[in-house]
């Protein structure tokens, strides 16, 4: 006991050791939507800014976890427990948090430590989903760190960690080309080189004007996302405008091409890979929007 009357300070230290793939993701804590009606859940970190370790489908996951035994004390325990846990979040609604990944290992059995004490751990684990922040919904890995304690509330600390998956190209990719316009006044034809691209792709057309009869100032391109969260009734879905450039100003003529190459990588706002149905929970969609 202090001459303050506060009794020794018991405390745990996570650390990860560095990813096998060396990367490490800025993540920044962002204000709910306005269709939220709950907070973001945050992790014990408090930084705005902060630098998350990405993981692989093939890598494994060690860390070290240290219990800070102040100097002639003692701590008893019931048990030290350290988790590694996914969930799908869906920020309107507090209570519809999904664990799909829940792994666990005891680092000691209930016992007295009289010492500052460190324990080494791994995850040799199998990586569902791809970790994604989006507008209503998030997907989330994290490792939680529990010294279970009597009387006194227990002991935990716990840090996010980032998935991605690495594909190869598909073996078919299809071209896109669609016809579009108005009756007797306007006809469109557009040709797009493929419809699947990677993060770091060019998009690659040509727009044909087959038939102008009504004045036209310019045209524009517009990347769209989205995102469809929730279920049944309560499906919440909101689409954001990434980019959009202007690829034509002034008025076509009849057998006009307009050739089109947009760099995805300058696109605004941050792309992510499409997801179908990740857990029967959320969906996301990028479109070209011609206009």
């Amino acid at each position: 006991m202090s001459i303050f009357g506060f009794s020794p300070s018991y405390t745990i230290d996570l650390e990860l050791d560095e990813p096998p793939s060396g990367v490490y993701k800025d993540v920044a804590e962002s204000p709910p939507s306005a269709t939220q009606q709950g907070s973001i859940p945050k992790s014990n970190d408090s930084d705005l800014v902060r630098k998350i370790p990405v993981y692989t489908t093939t890598d494994k996951l060690s860390g070290t976890v240290k219990v800070n035994i102040p100097q002639g004390k003692k701590l008893d325990h019931l048990g030290l427990k350290v988790q590694l846990l996914g969930q799908t979040e869906l920020f309107y609604d507090r209570g519809s948090t999904h664990t799909f990944l829940s792994l666990v290992k005891e680092l000691d059995a209930p016992g007295t430590v009289y010492d500052s004490k460190g324990y080494q751990f791994s995850f040799d684990w199998e990586k569902p989903y791809e970790t994604y922040r989006g507008l209503n919904v998030r997907v989330r890995y994290y490792v939680l760190v529990t010294l279970s304690r009597n009387y006194k509330g227990n002991l935990t600390a716990q840090k996010e960690v980032c998935v991605q998956h690495v594909s190869h190209d598909p073996e078919v990719n299809n071209s896109i080309k669609m016809e579009v316009g108005i009756e007797d006044c306007l006809h469109i034809e557009f040709e797009y080189e493929k419809q699947k691209y990677s993060l770091q792709d060019i998009i690659i057309g040509k727009i044909y004007f087959l038939l102008v009869r009504i004045k036209i100032k310019h045209m524009e391109l517009a990347v769209i996302r989205r995102e469809s969260a929730g279920g049944g009734q309560n499906v919440y879905n909101e689409s954001t405008t990434l980019s959009k450039y202007e690829i034509m100003d002034g008025a076509p003529v009849r057998g006009e091409c307009v050739p089109v190459r947009m760099f995805l990588k300058g696109v605004g706002g941050e792309l992510t890979p499409t997801y179908r149905n990740v857990g029967g929970r959320f969906s996301l969609k990028y479109y070209l929007n011609l206009v």
